[in-house]
C-alpha cells in the first residue's frame, strides 16, 4: 500500500555544492530542473544521504541516486543496488545501500529497483569550484542520466549498469 501520492521515478543527487566536486550530484538535478519534463519524475537533493530518505522510496517504480565518487575509475558508473547494512548503517550520512536496507526493515517488504550513478570527482575542498575533469565528467554523467529517463524501464536501466 502507498501512503504518499509520490511520482514514480526518483532522481535523488546528494552533495555539497560549496565543496568542489562533491557538487557533481546536485548538479545532474539542476540540469533536469532546467532541461529536461519527465513524466511521473520527482527530483530531490541534500547534502547527504540519511535514514529519513528510506521514506522517500515508498510508491516508486525506479530510484537513481547521483553523487560524487573519487573511487571511479570512468567519468561515471551506474550500478544496480541492493539492501545492505554497511558501515553507514548506524551513521548520520548513510550510502545508498543502507538506505534500501533501512527501507526493507521498517516496511517489511523489498525497495524498488534502485541504481547509484556515481561520478568521478578529483577535488573536494571547501570553497573551491568544479575541477576541470569533473566539469567533462558531468557532461558524461548527464547524458546518461537524459537517456535513462526518456526510458523509465528497468531493463534499459540494467542494461547500461
Amino acid at each position: 500500500m502507498t501512503y504518499f501520492n509520490k511520482n514514480a521515478l526518483l532522481v535523488f543527487g546528494y552533495g555539497n555544492l560549496s565543496r568542489g566536486d562533491d557538487a557533481l550530484g546536485p548538479l545532474v538535478i539542476e540540469y533536469i530542473e532546467n532541461n529536461l519534463q519527465v513524466p511521473e519524475l520527482e527530483i530531490m537533493t541534500d547534502f547527504q544521504l540519511q535514514i529519513e530518505h528510506a521514506l522517500d522510496l515508498e510508491g516508486r517504480r525506479l530510484v537513481l541516486f547521483i553523487d560524487a565518487s573519487v573511487a571511479c575509475a570512468e567519468a561515471c558508473s551506474l550500478t544496480y543496488l541492493s539492501p545492505e547494512k554497511d558501515k553507514s548503517y548506524s551513521t548520520h550520512a548513510m550510502s545508498p545501500s543502507s538506505v534500501l536496507a533501512v527501507y526493507q526493515d521498517v516496511m517489511y517488504k523489498e525497495p524498488p529497483p534502485c541504481f547509484l550513478l556515481s561520478i568521478q570527482g578529483v577535488g573536494f575542498e571547501l570553497g573551491s569550484g568544479l575541477s576541470n575533469q569533473a566539469e567533462s565528467n558531468l557532461a558524461v554523467a548527464i547524458q546518461l542520466t537524459t537517456d535513462l529517463l526518456q526510458k523509465p524501464e528497468l531493463d534499459y536501466w540494467l542494461s547500461h549498469a
